[in-house]
């Protein structure tokens, strides 16, 4: 499996996620210590960072900055290998360096059948929902939708760069009615012209100083 985390390093700094016994520096610790007790310093660096302070809008900026990570290495390593890592919040460690976004590492990594892919990451992120909405009051409909985008983000960036459609059959499933992210927007791809995505709530980003309107965003078609 490190080959096949060394292809999905090659698609972009979101997608690169070390693994091993020896950390690749300090300061990492599980994800299951952020979603605790490391939540509210997490969130008011999020604020500080671009510039909220620690409220609603920094909260799901970074609740969108985790499940992107979490979707880019599961879809990732699904679409080259049919497997995923096992992406328990017990299981993945992460860092905020100074600079840069979130990093992750795997110390100890199993690995499961890409089947399983939606059910490990949305287990991971329902620890997070739950955290988010108790301390921070966002909505299960706001947190649905950063999931989803998320989710799209992450095949944009394979679909260019590996080869095959495994990771659009993965995120269809999902995305698709009855699916566990159904009903979170209007998904689309068409085989040479990609993907598109539009949301049906807000991740509310628009009210970052000088953040304007995502892609995806429902204000979009509002306007």
């Amino acid at each position: 499996m490190d080959e096949v985390l060394g292809q999905l390093a090659a698609v972009g700094p979101f997608f690169a996620v070390p693994c091993g016994k020896e950390p690749p520096g300090p300061g990492f610790r599980p994800l299951a210590r952020l979603y605790g007790g490391g939540l509210a310093p997490y969130v008011t660096e999020v604020g500080r960072r671009i510039g909220t302070g620690p409220g609603r809008v920094a909260a799901s900026t970074a609740h969108l900055g985790i499940a992107s990570r979490l979707w880019s290495l599961g879809l990732g390593c699904a679409a080259l290998s049919g497997r995923v890592p096992d992406l328990s919040a017990d299981r993945v460690w992460w860092r905020l360096p100074a600079q840069g976004s979130l990093q992750l590492w795997l110390p100890q990594p199993a690995y499961l059948p890409a089947a399983e892919l939606g059910g490990n990451v949305l287990g991971n992120l329902g620890v997070l929902d739950a955290a988010l909405r108790e301390r921070y009051g966002l909505s299960p409909h706001v947190l649905r939708g950063n999931t989803a985008s998320a989710l799209v983000g992450a095949l944009r960036m394979l679909i260019d760069r590996v080869p095959g459609d495994a990771a659009v059959r993965a995120a269809s499933a999902l995305l698709a009615e009855g699916g566990p992210l159904g009903r979170t927007g209007t998904f689309l791809y068409e085989e040479g012209l990609g993907v598109a995505f539009v949301r049906r709530s807000c991740c509310l980003y628009y009210r970052v100083p000088g953040g304007g309107l995502c892609g995806d965003c429902v204000l979009r078609t509002r306007r």
